[in-house]
């Protein structure tokens, strides 16, 4: 029994995870070569240790059945938010200046992990109440269920993140079958209450997060803030056709381009390895994207396909937002590039994502 679920385990799948993981680690190599300040000397080898364990946290999810999970789906959340209070009560500031991280001898951002327990979570409760989806009061429900820790993860401050579960709400919930005259209805509530809303979310955000916002729309009124925008841009044109070549590429090597190892490593890339490289890696990370919906498609219950959905949901979403920002597209918001970006708790919760997907394809229906 056990080698005939192994025999449906996604390969195509986890070798372009193990690909992307594996490139990601040589760019951030690129992007922290000769430096001196010992915590980007460190991020190498910090991500190759992530790296290791979020494989082997990927085969244990593999192995385990999801849908024991839903027994859990209590303490899980739970876990979740304890997790997200500790980091309001004891949290240290990370590059960004955002309180999200908690240092337990190695530091870990419990957001990136609630971003996978949440999934479970959400998952549960949708395919629980999967044919009463056409009554208001399961979305109202669905929307305290994710608005909870959403809140304790703005409060940090951290926008990015915040935006991510509000689009795997969305997602997941499309995906159980929200009914359209609910969408209009969700939309003209948030468009009445945006002259509310809106002023109220400014007025807690941090500056540095209105900069960001500012410098997008009005790239004069700061041009410190603008500074890494237009320097990515540079880096992006400067690559052409093939790039000029890993790293040696100018911007990156002569550190005009900051943070290069984490919100900008997408223009080392395409400064390196040219168009051809960045649309290399776009492609494999839609190959990824492709191979979980196609899961989503083939699973055997609502659970699973759910699952699938809200891990697709923010791989696509980060790396849309991620290149986008790069190429001027979108303000800059700090989300990594999944499987590639420095930061182990990022890595380690994209690879869960895959070990979830993959006990939904090893547990799916035999076409």
């Amino acid at each position: 029994m056990t080698q005939g679920i192994w025999r449906q385990f996604d390969y195509v799948l986890f070798g372009a995870t193990i690909l992307l993981t594996v490139f990601g680690i040589l760019m951030i190599r690129s992007a922290t070569l000769g430096a001196v300040d010992p915590e980007l000397i460190n991020r190498v080898p910090d991500q190759i240790r992530f790296m290791f364990v979020g494989l082997l946290v990927l085969l244990g999810l593999a192995a385990l059945d999801y849908r024991l999970l839903s027994g859990l789906h209590q303490w899980l959340y739970l876990l979740m938010i304890v997790l997200l209070v500790l980091v309001k009560l004891f949290g240290v500031e990370g590059d960004g200046g955002a309180q999200s991280w908690l240092n337990l001898g190695i530091r870990i951002q419990p957001s990136e992990i609630a971003k996978v327990l949440i999934i479970i979570t959400l998952g549960v409760f949708l395919s629980r109440n999967y044919e009463r989806m056409g009554e208001l009061g399961t979305l109202i429900k669905s929307a305290i269920h994710v608005g909870v820790p959403t809140v304790l993860i703005f409060s940090q401050p951290d926008l990015g993140m915040t935006i991510v579960f509000m689009v795997m709400w969305v997602v997941m919930l499309w995906a159980s079958g929200l009914r359209l005259k609910h969408i209009a209805s969700f939309a003209l509530v948030v468009g009445i209450s945006a002259p509310i809303t809106v002023p109220l979310v400014w007025s807690q955000m941090e500056g540095y997060q209105r900069q960001r916002i500012t410098s997008f729309f009005f790239a004069e009124s700061d041009p410190d803030a603008y500074y890494n925008i237009r320097q990515a841009r540079i880096a992006i044109g400067s690559g052409g056709l093939f790039g000029k070549g890993y790293a040696q590429g100018p911007q990156n090597t002569g550190r005009f381009l900051r943070v290069r190892h984490t919100d900008f490593i997408f223009s080392v890339i395409a400064e390196e390895f040219g168009l051809v490289g960045g649309m290399a890696v776009m492609a494999a990370i839609g190959l990824v994207i492709f191979r979980i919906l196609r899961a989503a498609r083939r699973a055997v219950d609502p659970l699973g396909s759910l699952i699938c959905y809200g891990v697709a949901a923010f791989i696509f979403f980060q790396t849309l937002v991620s290149i986008g920002m790069n190429l001027s597209l979108m303000p800059v918001t700090g989300l990594t590039l999944p499987f590639i970006s420095s930061g182990g708790t990022s890595l380690l919760s994209t690879l869960a994502g895959i070990g979830l997907v993959q006990s939904v394809t090893m547990r799916r229906r035999r076409l």
